[in-house]
């Protein structure tokens, strides 16, 4: 099972596994808006106030593993972006020093 989806993650594209990253980050940030919108203006509990910032915690937790797996996302887009120019770069090399 793990191989299939290691085979389906491999043939995301990186733009694309950035993007559906940046959506869920987004997401989470939504939701802890609303969340830290609650806490301030509705009277809770004192159990509903610990549920609250457990959640609050959780989603600041998700917030920032989506912010290390979009700067590592960036970095790999990054080498990807200069192995293709590299790789133009030299395929120009060899059109003008043998074909022109």
């Amino acid at each position: 099972m793990t191989r299939t989806r290691t085979v389906k993650k491999e043939k995301i594209s990186v733009a694309s596994e950035i993007d559906r990253v940046e959506e869920r980050k987004l997401q989470c940030k939504n939701s802890l808006e609303r969340a830290e919108f609650r806490k301030r203006k509705q009277q809770l509990s004192d159990d509903d106030r610990l549920a609250l910032e457990d959640e609050m915690t959780i989603l600041n937790e998700r917030v920032e593993k989506y912010e290390k797996d979009l700067q590592v996302l960036r970095g790999e887009n990054r080498r990807n972006m200069m192995l293709s120019v590299a790789l133009l770069a030299i395929s120009a090399l060899f059109y003008y020093t043998f074909i022109y």
